[in-house]
């Protein structure tokens, strides 16, 4: 299993009117997570684009445990559980400052080809960096 952490801080705009932030924003802290992750890993989205990818999300689940309020530090959790293959499922798990786990989420994304928009198979610059978290899978 491979496993990313960043940090994001709650900021005004991200609340609504009762003081949390607003529920469509999760899906924009999903996206900071996987980006950042595959970038730690070495692999840009810009490198996927050029190389004619494209990940479009396929599925987008969420669910609410507690809010998230102005001036939160979040910490979000982004974990591929398993090597993908047309497919790739992102899990996530978000914390406030007390290590108190609030949101947990998923995506799948689906490789695309950007001239034909049909679906492929994982490209090996992605698949590579991962192998080595997925040694079971290898054999």
């Amino acid at each position: 299993m491979f496993s990313f952490e960043c940090t994001y801080r709650v900021r005004y705009a991200d609340i609504d009117k009762m003081g949390f932030m607003y529920y469509g924003h999760y899906a924009r802290l999903f996206e900071i997570a996987r980006v950042e992750a595959l970038r730690a890993l070495g692999v840009r989205y810009r490198d996927l684009e050029d190389a004619g990818v494209i990940m479009p999300v396929r599925e987008n689940k969420s669910k609410y445990l507690a809010p998230a309020k102005y001036d939160d530090l979040l910490t979000i959790k982004a974990m591929i559980k398993s090597m993908p293959g047309r497919r790739i499922v992102f899990d996530y798990e978000i914390a406030n400052e007390e290590k108190k786990l609030i949101h947990i989420g998923e995506t799948t994304l689906v490789f695309l080809n950007l001239s034909s928009q049909r679906v492929v198979e994982c490209p090996e610059m992605i698949s590579e960096v991962l192998r080595p978290y997925f040694p079971a899978e290898n054999d």
